[in-house]
């Protein structure tokens, strides 16, 4: 029988007592499975994965490249061409045929690696942000990819934890599961180890916790049962239909443009082509061929149909760089909504501080200690300050007084504590809460104290909650035979419920004076940009028992108070500044005392000095509107809950903007999924923030966010330049071939050699061709462009605002008018007639205007690259881009040049005097360009780019 398969005869999991259930799956509950049988049984019952989607065959997916309309579209044109060529004798090859069926080939291949790329990054995404588990292993706590548990692995469960597989309860203290997502029950429940008996329903089985479930509250201990698409969540899975992502706002804009485009190229093609069969008749089969190919042609050219693969890939590729720095975006159309962000609501501790929390002070009712060392390495001394120390001979009793109270405090915060601290390679690494190290760190140094704590039995726990900002330990003490209930939480708080104080080895009321000169202990310790704590204990009663479910928090003794310094990160304050000029507001949101938080806040440039701190307990008292009316002055909110954060997420959106929030506890989900871009901590967050989350933070550092943000306007700028560059292009394609019919009698665009034969400026397959290697390559390139412009000189992008604009539907406008025209130019100056008189063939005029409509758009992609800056600003920043320029030339000369490219292309051999005369004809693009932009930038008094211009508009 497997591991974890049980037959008729053995009870299901929820019914089987525990000693049972690990004996069933062979492991000991305290150490765990070793490292080799975990690969075992991996290999045997294989990844815990729900079922994925089945691939797509490779053949399918290239398949999938050609059906579009527009494909259909040529498709149709191949056929009319055979048709045309049988008709007429089949004498030589179907030229025509041929080279659309090659062209529609290499587009298909294009398409088709560009979505690969892109669906490469985005599975390279997913290994980035898969979730994770804390199990046992080899007797020793483990962080792994929840993909690899396997039944008898030993899950150790926490607050925030998304519960990795289905698992049997071995210890459950306090704990909590959010299972709605599994049986519909909106409050969490409240899990036991107790073995259950009879029929018992899914959402009634209180010693199973399920894959797909959220620890809350509390902790606990778990054998695995079952993985994958055994479990529960597996079960639901399976009977599920598959869902199509819905498209971000992006692409459905995109996609609307693209209609909107294909509708109106179609009519226009259509009236091309009733225009050249009305100006210039047909007379014969092959010229009605001629003309259906090009209006077809001219349909498929002026639709960037390739713009959605593009648009992919430029966002996948920008996405894994982010990644690289540490901000790892969970869907790439985020990136969009990132460059809009203009609130960032962050957490104070570890993001904008280095979260090394170091225990500095110890204050207590016989004076001070203050700590030496940094970080988590147990090195440093104690200096003792005892009040009104003179130097007198009663010295060393106020020493030894204040020692005994220093040392209960770290007792006493050390044993209502989860945290462990070891060394790994010489490097003190922490695992639990950093703030709860920081006591294992200073009780090292303060001598004696862990022999102590090791005197101690813990046998019950009430678990820290956000809202109670406590949490208590029961601790039995065998050489005493008593027991004792120590609480350590928020100062203020932790000091409402204690009713006397220790002093040396007396214990004395708490009186109003006693309490006042705590009280202003605490204020100047928060002043001072200390985190304060407050630790109190007291005797438990004759089977009295710490519990979530029992308040044991009262007529405490008060130990004394700490003070713990977390440094505000060297980079935060460059940060803060880069994203005020960027005009991104930076709010800080801590559960830290308002003193601290103005300290910290002031110090890192949030706020100015004297600037106000707002606490919970005055969000509290505001409605809605009042609310809104707040978040507008004040920047720094101290001792909120978790849903206060939602609240001021809300009112920053109602007010108008998009807001950023940072987030690591399991009560911080909310405000995650409220927000436009929930932002969870990579290091500290836990696994349920990470799912609510649209961005990870790798470092968990505040500079990365703005770094983030200042690569999503980058990002989103490349979207401008390729839309701009590709529009335009496409139009200049339009352009040449529509007004070359209209004005083909004004330009001389006629075939002196054949008066009576059709005359068109541009063949199908030319067309084609220039659709083909300039849309796709250098629009790529464009998508990973350097910066420019100064991205972070400018106001956050307005999300209301259409990326394709007035402002930037004028630029392509001009540019493609402007391209189509020294296109004809270009023919006329070749041809006898026109406007300026020429002496050369038609067919040659024919290959100079196609050579130099080519050129153009290569140098349009030059200009394109700014709406403001010169084209020869930071000209040579993006190699890949002269390489895509290189590459077209070196493929245009070959249509020109090479006799089988020829005969497919219709063209003929150019001079090195003739190709100078197209690519200066070419350059009129560019330079006309340059003039707008020089205009513009006088306009603008030479600073930063017009906000209408801010996405390449």
């Amino acid at each position: 029988m497997a591991i974890g398969s049980p037959t008729e005869r053995t009870l299901p999991p929820h019914l089987a007592g525990a000693e049972e259930l690990t004996q069933r799956l062979e492991v000991d509950p305290a150490v765990g499975l070793g490292s080799a049988e975990a690969q075992a049984r991996l290999a045997e019952h294989g990844p815990n994965e729900l079922r994925p989607k089945d691939p797509v065959p490779l053949w399918r997916r290239m398949l999938a490249q050609f059906q579009d309309p527009l494909v259909y579209l040529l498709l149709v044109a191949i056929a009319v061409s055979v048709t045309a060529w049988v008709i007429e004798g089949a004498e030589g090859a179907p030229v025509d045929a041929i080279v659309i069926g090659a062209i529609l080939t290499l587009n298909a291949v294009l398409g088709f690696v560009q979505e690969a790329k892109a669906e490469n990054a985005v599975a390279a995404l997913a290994t980035m942000t898969a979730a994770s588990s804390s199990v046992l292993r080899d007797g020793r706590p483990t962080e792994l990819p929840s993909a690899e548990l396997v039944p008898g692995d030993i899950l150790l469960l926490s607050e925030g934890d998304a519960v990795g597989a289905d698992a049997r309860l071995l210890v459950a203290t306090g704990l909590k599961v959010q299972e709605a997502a599994l049986t519909g029950e909106s409050s969490a429940t409240v899990k036991s180890a107790t073995a259950l008996s009879g029929e018992v329903a899914l959402a009634d089985r209180v010693n199973m916790v399920h894959k797909g479930t959220a620890v809350v509250e509390g902790v606990g201990r778990a054998v695995v049962t079952t993985t994958g698409m055994r479990t529960e969540m597996g079960d639901i899975a399976a009977l599920l239909d598959r869902t199509e992502q819905q498209p971000s706002p992006l692409q459905v804009e995109i996609a609307r443009v693209s209609r909107t485009l294909g509708a109106l190229v179609i009519g226009i093609a259509v009236v091309v082509m009733a225009t050249l069969a009305f100006v210039q008749g047909a007379d014969s089969a092959q010229e009605w061929v001629t003309i259906l190919l090009l209006g077809v042609s001219l349909a498929v050219a002026a639709v960037p149909e390739g713009l959605p693969a593009i648009l992919s890939v430029v966002l996948a590729i920008g996405v894994r760089a982010m990644a690289r720095r540490n901000a790892v975006m969970k869907h790439l159309h985020s990136v969009e909504t990132l460059g809009s962000a203009s609130v960032i609501c962050s957490d104070k501790t570890g993001t904008l501080t280095r979260n090394e929390m170091t225990l500095r002070t110890i204050v207590t009712a016989s004076g001070r200690v203050e700590l030496s060392g940094t970080g988590y390495a147990p090195v440093g001394q104690a200096v003792l300050v005892p009040d009104g120390d003179d130097g007198g001979d009663d010295d060393d009793g106020d020493d030894e007084a204040l020692l005994v109270e220093a040392r209960l405090v770290l007792i006493g915060g050390s044993i209502a504590n989860n945290a462990t601290v070891t060394e790994q390679d010489g490097q003190w690494v922490v695992h639990g809460d950093p703030t709860e190290a920081a006591f294992l760190v200073a009780s090292s140094k303060l001598g004696e104290v862990p022999e102590r704590i090791g005197h101690y039995e813990r046998r019950a726990e009430a678990p820290f909650t956000s809202e109670r900002k406590m949490m208590s330990v029961l601790a039995h003490h065998d050489d005493r035979a008593e027991s004792r209930i120590y609480t350590k939480g928020a100062a203020d708080v932790l000091l409402g419920r204690c009713v006397a104080q220790r002093h040396g080895d007396e214990i004395v009321p708490l009186d109003d004076v006693a309490r006042a000169r705590i009280t202003q202990a605490v204020e100047e310790l928060s002043a001072e940009g200390y985190r304060t704590l407050g630790v109190a204990y007291r005797v438990a009663d004759e089977g009295e028992a710490a519990s979530p479910d029992q308040d044991v928090e009262h007529h405490l003794v008060l130990a004394g108070l700490v003070g713990i310094i977390d440094p505000p990160r060297e980079e935060a304050r460059a940060a803060v500044a880069a994203a005020r000029r960027a005009g991104v507001r930076t709010i800080m949101i801590t559960g830290d005392h308002p003193a601290t938080a103005q300290r910290i806040a002031t110090d890192l440039g949030i706020i100015t000095e004297g600037g106000r701190a707002a606490a919970g307990v005055e969000l509290e008292r505001l409605d809605d509107e009042a609310l809104v009316d707040l978040v507008r002055e004040v920047s720094v909110y101290a001792r909120v809950a978790p849903h206060h954060k939602l609240r001021i997420v809300d009112a920053l959106q109602r007010d108008g903007h998009v807001v950023a929030m940072t987030g690591d506890g399991v009560n911080d989900a909310p405000a995650l999924k409220s927000a436009d871009i929930g932002i969870a901590m990579g290091i500290t967050g836990t696994e349920v923030t990470k799912e609510a989350s649209r961005m990870i933070l790798g470092d968990d550092n505040f500079a990365t966010i703005v770094a983030a943000i200042h690569r999503g306007r980058i990002i989103f700028d490349n979207i401008g330049k390729f839309l701009r560059y590709m529009m335009s292009s496409n139009l200049g394609e339009v352009v040449t071939v529509f007004f070359g019919i209209v004005l083909a009698g004004v330009l001389g665009l006629r075939d002196t050699a054949a008066p009576d034969a059709l005359v068109v400026p541009l063949l199908a397959t030319q067309i084609l061709w220039i659709n083909m290697v300039t849309d796709s390559v250098p629009a790529l390139a464009m998508g990973v462009d350097p910066e420019i412009d100064d991205v972070m000189a400018r106001p956050p992008r307005r999300p209301d605002r259409p990326i394709l604009d007035r402002p930037m539907w004028a630029r392509i406008v001009f540019t493609g008018t402007l391209m189509g025209a020294v296109t004809l130019l270009t023919m006329d100056l070749f041809l006898p007639g026109g406007l300026i008189e020429g002496s050369e063939s038609f067919d040659m005029a024919r290959t100079a205007g196609f050579t130099t409509l080519v050129l153009a758009q290569l140098l349009n992609a030059l200009s394109s690259r700014s709406a403001a800056q010169s084209s020869f600003h930071r000209m040579f920043r993006n190699p890949w881009l002269w390489a895509a320029i290189g590459l077209v030339v070196a493929l245009q000369v070959l249509v020109v040049h090479v006799p089988v490219m020829q005969q497919a292309f219709t063209t003929v051999p150019l001079t090195g005097t003739q190709w100078l005369v197209c690519l200066a004809m070419a350059s009129v693009v560019l330079w006309a360009q340059e003039v707008v932009k020089l205009a513009q930038r006088v306009w603008a008094g030479r600073g930063p780019a017009p906000l209408d211009d801010a996405v390449g508009g």
